[in-house]
């Protein structure tokens, strides 16, 4: 994830994002379950906009693997991850935007939580295509990201359901309301079609919906 990060504390904030995003445990499971009906033998896998490494300790724990990649565009946000998971031999480290992704026919799975509705047109399907010549043939990306309902009446229920959400778990009325404010202006949702279309237009083959909450899809394709 990208944006909107308080402290480096995994700890907290993991417990930050839980207060923010329904369900946000349940995409790592989901995640996990796949990898494992998908792969049946050791994988490399890179996940963008890492953060402190909560999909990394979802997939070190879950999944059989050669090497798993915590790439984030943040050196502080990559030096927390390090510092979790420095006696785990299988874990390597990197500050790069996915954007500048370099990485050819290198990995069997690559995800990205929460980051790609930071980018906004070619942005977005420059970090597809990059994560796409990153993988191997028979490869997965799988994203999750915040989408755009359909319609205002949508958006409008949507988001104020998300900001009792928020209250619920213990944010401030001007907290959460500060949160919703960011619905297109820092972060930019496109509709679950959308996604879908971009995906496939990337070269993605068998392209699905992984799992779909609220305002949150979790989305997947393969690499021909």
């Amino acid at each position: 994830m990208s944006g909107d990060r308080p402290a480096l504390h995994s700890g907290g904030y993991d417990r930050m994002i839980r207060q923010t995003i329904p369900f946000y445990d349940e995409f790592f499971d989901q995640i996990i379950e796949l990898v494992n009906v998908l792969k049946t033998s050791a994988v490399k896998w890179l996940d963008i906009g890492c953060g402190t490494g909560r999909m990394g300790s979802a997939a070190l724990e879950g999944v059989e693997l050669e090497k798993f990649v915590f790439c984030d565009v943040s050196g502080e946000m990559i030096q927390a991850a390090r510092e979790r998971f420095l006696d785990r031999p299988a874990a390597e480290f990197l500050v790069c935007d996915a954007r500048d992704l370099e990485f050819v026919n290198e990995f069997d799975v690559i995800t990205a939580i929460q980051v790609n509705h930071y980018l906004r047109g070619d942005g977005r399907k420059n970090c597809l295509e990059r994560c796409y010549r990153a993988l191997k043939k028979g490869g997965v990306l799988i994203s999750f990201e915040n989408f755009a309902p359909f319609t205002d009446a949508g958006r409008a229920a949507y988001l104020e359901k998300w900001k009792r959400y928020q209250r619920k778990q213990g944010k401030s009325l001007e907290e959460s309301a500060k949160h919703i404010e960011r619905y297109g202006r820092e972060y930019f949702p496109i509709t679950v079609e959308e996604h879908l279309s971009l995906l496939r237009g990337c070269g993605f083959a068998s392209v699905e919906i992984l799992w779909l909450s609220n305002m949150q899809a979790g989305f997947w394709g393969i690499k021909e």
